[in-house]
């Protein structure tokens, strides 16, 4: 069979899908490189927010200073910190020193503030990981199964606690869990962190007992807000999914529950579950202040809490663009595995290249 060119039509057919492949990795790149412009305006204009800390909240000349200082010790010290440029030259060299992740020292403690967020981010990602974990590993079996069984008393009895974990506040739930399993049954320990072993610059609680035993009870009191909240989605999702058209014409196929619980509704529910449940997950590093506040857990929401109670400029400047970060870090994973995953993302950009 030819084509009007005289050509073989395997051939034609060949040539078009290397055109469509091409096409296919231009508009990956093109989805990338968008994704990565917008979370650099992102950036900046956090940066910018941060900066203004340094002009409108206190003057950090008095805090190092104190207020028995000269007015010639403090025209010295301005110039020497630069605070005597003009205000977008300041800006910019604060902008070029937080790329490098340097904010200056910290007015409480007179150290870097990148050295206090190196020794506190351990402790607050290991934190955030391992409520994350739970979250996800309990949260989606349990939502599957309320979706699939909505009626029997387990699944009544799994919202009902729901309820419960979405109601109460952080700082009630980890309380509680102290009085229950620290005072009374005195399973647990009540705050700190121990069992810490380093790994070259990084400090894990993890690679030892003492350390799954401190981080139990904060987890769990972080974990469960998350839990509940992705056990509620996967469900709604779930029971939205298993009413679409595709699902009964599978049961029309003869395919298995399994099949199609498993193989065809549970992968679909994940697609929009995945964005919301990225920008939950990136939360509990953001939204962890309470949680090791309750506890005493020695990291970033802790220092970012005594930095406030000191006006520690630098300190919070440093938290607001890291947490800013990896906000935009995850939100920008998470849209790639959405175009990863729905193919009508990719078909859209196909057309578009195409038109």
């Amino acid at each position: 069979i030819l084509n009007p060119t005289g050509a073989p039509l395997r051939a034609t057919s060949r040539r078009w899908g290397s055109c469509d492949i091409i096409i296919g990795m231009g508009n990956v790149m093109g989805f990338v490189s968008q994704r990565l412009l917008q979370a650099a305006g992102v950036m900046v204009v956090v940066a910018f927010v941060a900066f203004l800390l340094f002009q409108y909240v206190g003057d950090p000349v008095v805090f190092l200073l104190g207020q028995d200082a000269t007015p010639d010790q403090i025209q010295s010290l301005r110039t020497d910190l630069g605070l005597d440029q003009p205000f977008f030259i300041q800006f910019w060299h604060f902008l070029s020193h937080a790329v490098q992740g340097e904010f200056g020292l910290s007015l409480r403690q007179g150290v870097k503030v990148s050295r206090l967020i190196a020794e506190r981010f351990p402790a607050t990602f290991e934190l955030a990981l391992v409520a994350a974990v739970m979250a996800l590993l309990l949260g989606i079996p349990m939502g599957v199964y309320t979706a699939l069984h909505r009626h029997s008393a387990w699944s009544q009895w799994l919202m009902t606690l729901s309820l419960l974990g979405v109601s109460l506040p952080t700082f009630l739930i980890g309380i509680l869990l102290i009085m229950i399993f620290s005072v009374h049954l005195g399973w647990f320990p009540s705050f700190g962190r121990s069992g810490v072993v380093s790994v070259g610059w990084w400090s894990s609680s993890l690679l030892s007992a003492q350390g799954w035993h401190h981080i139990a009870l904060p987890a769990c009191t972080l974990a469960i807000f998350q839990l509940t909240l992705i056990m509620r989605l996967v469900r709604a999702e779930m029971l939205e999914v298993l009413r679409t058209d595709y699902i009964k014409f599978a049961r029309a196929r003869g395919l298995s529950d399994r099949v199609i619980h498993f193989g065809h509704a549970l992968k679909n529910t994940l697609v929009p579950v995945m964005t919301i449940t990225g920008l939950q997950l990136g939360g509990l590093i953001a939204f962890a202040i309470i949680t090791e506040t309750v506890f005493q857990w020695p990291g970033m929401g802790l220092l970012f809490i005594q930095s406030v109670t000191f006006a520690d400029i630098p300190v919070m400047a440093a938290y607001l663009c890291l947490i800013a970060l990896i906000f935009v870090l995850i939100n920008l994973t998470v849209d790639l595995l959405y175009f990863w995953v729905d193919p009508r993302l990719r078909i859209q950009r196909l057309n578009r290249a195409t038109a």
